[in-house]
């Protein structure tokens, strides 16, 4: 008979106060940017003001920015890690599997230069280096000091092939991402000056100024606030605006302040809808205008805002007064008050990319951690909150929201090709041991946290995390930190072999037998190396349960019981040096029908099989 119990609520508030480190900075910027699109050619070019604080104790004698673009180009890093990966992303290869950056003509490939650079009036030297642009400043930039940077920028938008370009295989002209000289972060760690080879970003908190002019039948959204609604209208003026014959293009000015990054989109054929919701947040949707997707985009807007509701009671309130779901891109991908997806998809499904994207708008737009190194951090805590929204507004009703987190982790784990969560993101050997890493594994993480803490103090965790953490760049330290503060527990370990290692979880039953005519023994056997606490529930064959509960030696404290319904009893710690470990229990052995461990199965045991003894199976 197998016995599973049912995941307890795990909507709860708390009550935070901050405790970034003593000491933490970071960097501060100030972006102006002016760009002019040519929609024929799809060239633009522009002009950028950077100002730029030192806020930490060094002396900066150069600075670096991205070129994203660049990245786009035959034989570029992109296309030569592309063309020897084991398994290429798919959307970025051809139906025979060949690389189509390689394959890309000069009007296609995409570009980004930098010209004519001045520090406080002064020419500076430049030195580019494909993704990356080294700048020597003249003069040393001293700590708490701030420096200008005015320079003009030459562009041209790729072909569609990842996240960002033109002419998308659904058909929308622009996806306007990455396409700016965006400034390198520099942290505690130093410059993170990461080329642009496959994935994940890392930016530096800021306030942007942009003006885009482009062809006056093209609308635009995106990132920020629109500073000149009545002169544009495309849906934004309660008024349309009707443009002169004369008119070839107009100047749209949007301003978004403390986000760390800068998207726009662009379409002659977008629908341009507006649903405000009840804590007042905008939310705006542009999807291309075809009758066959209408109804499920129409549809999607109050899905939306039954999940910014969610997230906001679950990890924090949204900090910004609007969002903006787009049409366009390759997938799903999340953006400062935006995002950019495939718009041709089931109901079902464009909800669920929507969800996952409007996640990040947390764990990684206010909570923003560097993607390049702990992609599980915004990839899998993203996950772990999204699966909880779906399967309430969605009505799913699983008993375990996280199942598949948890198959897909366990078959990566069983694979023999899993790479440590400390993994740089491009320097993973399979894109499926990423994916499955990030995504899966790190949603895991936080489901198989609230089976070690408790599920109260788990979303305890995730509020206060949000309150101490927001608008910073959290490390993995600060969740760990975080949850001992919440719920008294030490989890160094939890931290080291979980995400730093490729330790795996695997307890067993190794035996039931009768000690006396009133008492058995049942002896567990811990064949994994990652240690944890153990749930043990004990079902007789009169049908009644009991609840045993064994402490981690390591974490120094005790859950509250999972299983209200139980008496539960609460056993001496096991101490990972030990492999097996002894309880005696006042029961019969012929009165036993079943030992479970873990019966919520929250716990990422790799093999399973053993985790069960039923006296049906006895020999």
């Amino acid at each position: 008979m197998k016995t599973r119990v049912l995941l307890l609520s795990l909507l709860i508030s708390s009550v935070c106060v901050a405790q970034k480190p003593k000491g933490y900075w970071q960097q501060e910027i100030k972006y102006q940017i002016e760009v002019d699109m040519n929609v024929e050619n799809y060239n633009y070019i522009g002009y950028q003001n950077v100002s730029y604080t030192n806020n930490s104790l060094d002396t900066l004698k150069t600075v670096y920015m991205h070129l994203y673009y660049n990245a786009f180009q035959p034989g570029s890093d992109m296309d030569t890690r592309l063309q020897n990966i084991a398994d290429p992303d798919r959307r970025m290869v051809t139906p025979d599997g060949q690389s189509r950056i390689a394959s890309l003509s000069p009007e296609e490939i995409g570009f980004l230069h930098v010209y004519d650079m001045t520090q406080d009036g002064k020419k500076v030297i430049l030195n580019e280096e494909e993704t990356i642009l080294e700048v020597t400043l003249n003069e040393p930039l001293l700590p708490n000091a701030t420096t200008s940077l005015d320079f003009r920028f030459e562009g041209q938008v790729p072909l569609q092939i990842r996240r960002s370009g033109r002419n998308s295989a659904e058909d929308i002209a622009l996806s306007m991402s990455q396409w700016y000289p965006k400034m390198v972060e520099f942290d505690f760690e130093g410059w993170h000056t990461t080329p642009y080879i496959a994935r994940e970003f890392h930016g530096v908190w800021g306030d942007f100024d942009v003006k885009i002019s482009i062809d006056k039948d093209y609308t635009v959204g995106g990132t920020g606030y629109l500073q000149n609604p009545e002169e544009i209208g495309h849906g934004y003026s309660q008024s349309e605006v009707k443009h002169s014959k004369k008119t070839k293009k107009l100047n749209w000015h949007f301003v978004a302040d403390n986000v760390h990054d800068f998207m726009w989109a662009a379409d002659p054929n977008y629908v341009h809808d507006i649903l405000t919701t009840e804590a007042g947040v905008d939310l705006h949707f542009f999807y291309k205008d075809k009758e066959e997707i209408k109804e499920n985009w129409t549809n999607l807007q109050a899905k939306t805002a039954e999940a910014m509701d969610f997230f906001s009671k679950n990890i924090g309130p949204y900090p910004y007064k609007q969002y903006s779901v787009i049409h366009g891109g390759d997938g799903g991908m999340e953006y400062a008050m935006s995002t950019l997806v495939t718009g041709e998809r089931s109901f079902g499904s464009l909800v669920g990319v929507m969800v996952h994207e409007l996640a990040h708008s947390w764990f990684q737009h206010i909570l923003a951690t560097n993607e390049s190194k702990h992609a599980w951090m915004d990839e899998g805590f993203t996950s772990f909150i999204s699966s909880l929204c779906m399967n309430q507004i969605m009505d799913q009703n699983r008993d375990n929201p996280f199942q598949r987190s948890y198959d897909s982790y366990i078959r990566l784990a069983q694979s023999g090709n899993e790479q440590p969560l400390t993994t740089h993101s491009d320097r993973y050997n399979f894109n499926y041991a990423y994916s499955v890493g990030a995504y899966s594994k790190g949603a895991v993480f936080l489901a198989q946290l609230g089976y070690v803490i408790g599920q109260d103090n788990l979303m305890k965790t995730i509020r206060r995390y949000y309150e101490d953490f927001k608008f910073s760049h959290p490390t993995p330290n600060d969740i760990k930190r975080t949850a001992e503060r919440v719920s008294g527990f030490h989890l160094d370990w939890y931290l080291t072999d979980f995400a730093q290692t490729t330790n795996t979880i695997d307890y067993g039953v190794q035996s039931v037998e009768g000690v006396n005519l009133n008492s058995s023994q049942i002896t567990l056997e811990r064949k994994g190396l990652m240690p944890m606490p153990i749930d043990l529930v004990v079902v007789l064959k009169d049908g009644s349960m009991r609840s045993y509960y064994i402490p981690l030696q390591e974490a120094r404290a005790e859950k509250s019981n999972p299983y209200p319904s139980m008496n539960r009893v609460v056993l001496d710690d096991w101490s990972w040096a030990h492999p097996s470990y002894k309880l005696n229990i006042p029961v019969k052995a012929s009165d036993i029908q079943t030992v479970v461990i873990d019966p919520s199965m929250l716990m990422a045991d790799v093999d399973r099989s053993n985790n069960e003894y039923n006296a049906t199976d006895a020999p």
